[in-house]
């Protein structure tokens, strides 16, 4: 029961992270922030580290066999960490590689205010 859950929680933010970085790429897009285009790349590893975190939980749920007497639950708590690492260098690499890019050249803001309703 406890493991159906977990799947559905993992599959509603999916779902939910993919929405929210469509709509970060269209308030992009629009207002031309490098803070928005940075946010919608981050919601997009999160969605692939959903994928991972899936992928831990289909792998912890398998038998026991000659290797892994005790089970592969561990595989789970493995998967978590990738997914934490994955975050903190992508998201946070790309987050400082736009920032550094949006410092060097500089734009204009034409509709600010579609990157503050996103």
């Amino acid at each position: 029961m406890a493991e159906s859950s977990s799947k559905v929680s993992i599959y509603a933010a999916m779902v939910a992270n993919m929405a929210i970085a469509i709509a970060k790429f269209v308030g992009a897009s629009i207002s031309g922030s490098s803070a928005m285009l940075s946010e919608g790349i981050h919601s997009v590893v999160d969605s692939i580290n959903e994928i991972l975190l899936l992928y831990g939980l289909q792998q912890s749920e398998r038998e026991p066999d000659d290797l892994h007497p005790l089970g592969h639950g561990p595989e789970l708590y493995f998967w978590s960490l990738v997914v934490a690492v994955l975050i903190f260098s992508l998201g946070g690499g790309f987050s400082i590689y736009e920032g550094c890019r949006a410092f060097k050249t500089p734009s204009p803001r034409q509709i600010p205010w579609s990157a503050i309703a996103c």
